[in-house]
This record gives C-alpha cells, structure tokens and sequence, in this order.
C-alpha cells in the first residue's frame, strides 16, 4: 500500500512477519541466555506465537493507516471526506440528444411528453428530460434524454443507433439519437475521491482561488480527470477540463461544469467564468531503435515490450494538461526496455504547452534498428 501525493510510507508497527519472529526469538534467548536452534520446542511455540502478533501488526498498522488521506481507502475514505463536507460522487447516467419526428407538417403542435422512452436494444432506455413539441409546420424537434441506468453502459451510442421508441407518440414516425451518448459514469473511484478531499480546503475561500475552482470542477462529474485555472485579465476565469484517458469533454459536461461554477457560493460576484474544453496539440512518433546483440533471441519479445512504452508513453503524454511535449521522456520509456541499447529519435521536438493544451498523438512509427554490439 503506497501513500498518495508522493508523501513518504510510513509504518506505525512492525509487519514484517520475519523482524518479528527474529525479535522474539533475541529477546527470549537475551533474557534465559539460552540458544533456540530450529526444531526446539519453545522455538516453535515461539515461532506460532510471532505469526499471530504478526497479523495483529499488519491489523494495527492498516487501522491507523486508515485515518490518513493519502492510504484511506473504500468507506474509510468516505468518513475521511465527511469531516470536510465532500461526498463521493454517485455513478452518472450517460446522456445523449433524441430527435422525434413526424411525417409531414401539421397545423398544430405534437407534444412529446417529459420521459418518453426510445432504446437502442429493448434492454438499455433512454428517457426524454423535459416536454418538447414540434411546432406547427414543422417536422421535427430535438430534446435532451438521459440513460434510465447510471454507469458507463449507456455510453457510445452512435448517432442514429437509438432508434426505437418505447412509449407510443401520436404522429410520431421516428426517432434517434443525434449525438453520441456521453457521460455516463460508476460511481467516483478512491483516487478521484481523495484528490477532491485534498482540494476541498481551497472550497472553504470565498475569494475564487485556483483550487476552489479546481475542487468545484472536479466535483461536477467523476470522469474529470484534469482541471487548469487561469486569468486573462482582472474578473475573467478561465476554466479548461481534460477527461480520463485524455478524453475530450463532450458539451454536455462543459454545460454541467459551468452550472457548477456559476453557483453564487462558488463564483465570486466579479468573476466571469467561461469554461472550455483543452486545445490540442499534435505530434508525430518517429524513433528507431537498436538491440544488443547478446539479446538476438529475444528480439521478438523486446519488439512487444517497445510498443507497450510506446503506447504508456502516449498515454502518459495526453492525460495532463499543458504537459510539455518531451522526447527524452520517450527515449526514457523505450530505453527501459531491457534489451534495447540506443534510441534515435526524429520527431517528436520538444514543445512547451499552455495549461489549455493538452498533447495528442498523431502518425506513430517506431522502427527496429536491428542488432549492435556492447
């Protein structure tokens, strides 16, 4: 179990089961001035008697852990987060845009009613948020609908793909959805949950600090991986957000980030606020690497291992905003690759980002070398 935030591991009790035994045993022959040789009675009994008081350290030691942020984990966590007022989020529906349409033009509007149903299987529903109608003289009208079943189920519906409708419509022939059904989430994990905890402090000013936004904006929806705040000028607040993965926030997760933050117990009076998604920044891949030649039987598996650092480098690149386009992080990754005895990068060059950009991998080619002498 490894502390959060990069602070050090600490240990309240010994849990190495072996230092326990070893101190026992020193201690027992320290005080008779007897030697313990393996297979002596008291030594066995000694020995069953520093497995049991090592589990009661490992217990010990993992309880008090529990009662620090950067361990605390499951509903320890969710205590820890009571104390400042910050809740775990609960999963999300995933949501998505329904277009209903009539046949032709009518002379009076057709109601579609607040929970009309369509489905995309007959298994997964989406349900209409609030009433709309197709004024008269037109054929169609397009409303906001959101997944009956919270997780990430409902997401990555293709446009056009829920097309079923449920609950009958009068005059209605058709209906899809007209946007990719996004947003939908599992309830907020431990790692979300505890930086959120760690930012809530900042949530206590009422002056609009970096952190009070950063907090409030995470606070909107558990997939916000990554928030940056600045200011352009005096009253002005930039919001950017990234998403898990290094994914794009959809509109509707913008629009739900900027309800958040335009609550007058968020946003200062004098600050206007403008949310956005991260600018991208294209790179191209271009390395060649070479293998020592004592590794020639492994090359195949060494070729696997560079394209798996390859993938954890683009990975890493793409999940942090404003993090500076770095080559020698990419040779660093493919160099660790036992095997691998240089690499020749050609692209791509260092690049400094801007807190609202966030780097994203364009064409990838990686090329064996072949093999060279130590």
């Amino acid at each position: 179990m490894r502390p959060a935030f990069g602070l050090p591991d600490i240990r309240f009790v010994e849990t190495d089961a072996a230092e326990v035994e070893r101190r026992i045993l020193s201690t027992y022959e320290e005080i008779t001035g007897r030697k313990l040789y393996p297979g002596n009675p008291e030594r066995l009994f000694l020995e069953s008697l520093a497995y049991i008081i090592a589990q009661q350290n490992f217990l010990i030691d993992y309880a008090a852990k529990m009662n620090l942020l950067a361990y605390a984990r499951g509903g320890h966590l969710d205590h820890l987060g009571a104390l400042l007022g910050v809740s775990r989020l609960s999963a999300q529906p995933a949501r998505t845009t329904l277009r209903f349409e009539i046949a032709e033009p009518l002379s009076f509007p057709v109601v579609i009613p607040k929970g009309a149903r369509a489905t995309p299987d007959g298994k997964l529903f989406f349900a209409t948020l609030s009433e709309a109608q197709i004024e008269p003289g037109k054929t169609s009208v397009e409303v906001e609908a959101e997944c009956l079943e919270a997780g990430t189920r409902g997401n990555g519906f293709l446009p056009g793909q829920i097309n079923r409708l449920v609950d009958p419509v009068a005059y209605v022939v058709k209906v899809e959805n007209t946007t990719v059904s996004l947003g939908g989430a599992d309830t907020e994990s431990d790692e979300h949950y505890r930086e959120r905890i760690r930012l809530a402090p900042e949530s206590f000013s009422n002056a609009g600090s970096r952190g009070a936004y950063e907090f409030w904006a995470k606070s909107a929806h558990q997939d916000i991986a990554d928030v940056s705040v600045w200011s352009p000028s005096p009253g002005e607040v930039n919001v950017c957000i990234l998403m898990k993965d290094g994914g794009l926030p959809s509109q509707e997760i913008l629009d739900l980030v900027t309800q958040v933050l335009s609550s007058e117990k968020v946003r200062p009076l004098t600050d206007q606020v403008t949310v956005q998604a991260p600018q991208t920044v294209s790179y191209n891949i271009d390395l060649t690497y070479y293998v020592y030649r004592e590794y020639e039987a492994l090359v195949s598996q060494i070729q696997q291992a560079v394209t798996e650092a390859v993938n954890a480098y683009i990975q890493w690149q793409k999940t942090k905003l404003g993090r500076d386009i770095t080559p020698s992080v990419l040779v660093d990754y493919v160099q660790s690759v036992a095997g691998v005895k240089r690499v020749s990068v050609v692209s791509p060059a260092y690049q400094p980002l801007e807190p609202w950009q966030v780097a994203r991998e364009g064409t990838v080619t990686v090329t064996y070398g072949g093999l060279e002498d130590a």
